[in-house]
């Protein structure tokens, strides 16, 4: 069964980023990939008359952009040169963009996510656009793969999983990570960040499921002490020079904080890190 992969696009230089990225890192896996442009009228005039008209004018115009925007897309996968095991279809939908692909989820089957971090107007200083922290905080149907500009896929070794070892862990919250580590032979870094690293009963409890959930790829346990769990991250990446992050977003994540603007503007390493948000599986 091929893995269904749905891309959201706005036509920037970071969304065609995505799709090749997405396409290198599943090379060797049967996939199909939906590539989804939302749109919506923009021309507003006084009037019935007159604004029923210019927002008529309007959603054609979008429409026919969204249409041939696409369009191109293919073109340019084509002149890329086409994967076998790949094949790709379009979806113009007139929607908001979290909206548009929640239904695209769900009338598609849709497994996982994969967006640009930023989009065509978004401000050259910020890691994440608007879009992207949208979707990142509220689709909980799906894991989303964040890829930024400047990220670019040679190979994966080493893919960096924050915890606390303070919530249990299943399996199915945890297949993407695990698909991707076997598909690269990439190994999961588990770091542990802790003023303390000695663990509670519990904690040894939530590590153990964790080590059963992971047992089917190559995986290492570490320690960082610390207590802005946050820059500890960032720290123990850009000295590894990790390939990816990847986390769960719980409601009352230790990471919860990621999304806000001092956070983003600390995390400097997801400009070029790819981020794996996924979502606890209660949700």
């Amino acid at each position: 069964m091929k893995k269904k992969i749905l891309i959201p696009t706005d036509f920037s230089k970071n969304a065609w980023n995505a799709i090749t990225y997405a396409s290198d890192l599943f090379k060797n896996k049967e996939c199909s990939f939906f590539l989804l442009n939302a749109y919506n009228a923009t021309m507003h005039s006084r009037g019935h008359l007159m604004k029923d008209k210019a927002e008529m004018l309007s959603f054609e115009t979008e429409k026919n952009k969204s249409a041939s925007g696409l369009a191109n897309i293919l073109e340019m996968l084509d002149f890329r040169g086409l994967n076998e095991k790949h094949e790709y279809h379009i979806v113009s939908v007139k929607d908001d963009p979290l909206s548009a692909i929640q239904s695209t989820i769900e009338k598609k089957d849709i497994e996982l996510v994969v967006m640009g971090t930023k989009g065509a107007s978004n401000y050259e200083n910020k890691l994440f656009g608007s879009n992207t922290i949208n979707v990142m905080e509220n689709l909980r149907s799906s894991p989303i793969l964040g890829i930024p500009l400047d990220a670019r896929l040679v190979h994966i070794k080493e893919i960096v999983f924050p915890t606390s070892f303070k919530t249990h862990y299943k399996r199915r919250e945890l297949v993407h990570l695990v698909e991707i580590a076997q598909l690269q032979d990439a190994n999961i870094c588990v770091l542990h960040v802790n003023d303390h690293p000695e663990l509670t009963v519990e904690q040894q409890e939530n590590k153990q499921l964790l080590e059963d959930c992971f047992e089917d790829a190559s995986f290492s346990l570490h320690h960082i002490g610390g207590s802005d769990v946050n820059s500890s991250v960032k720290r123990f990446v850009e000295s590894r020079g990790s390939d990816m992050v990847s986390f769960i977003n719980r409601k009352h994540s230790f990471l919860d904080s990621i999304f806000s603007t001092p956070m983003v503007e600390e995390l400097g390493m997801f400009s070029k890190v790819p981020l794996l948000v996924m979502h606890d599986s209660k949700y």
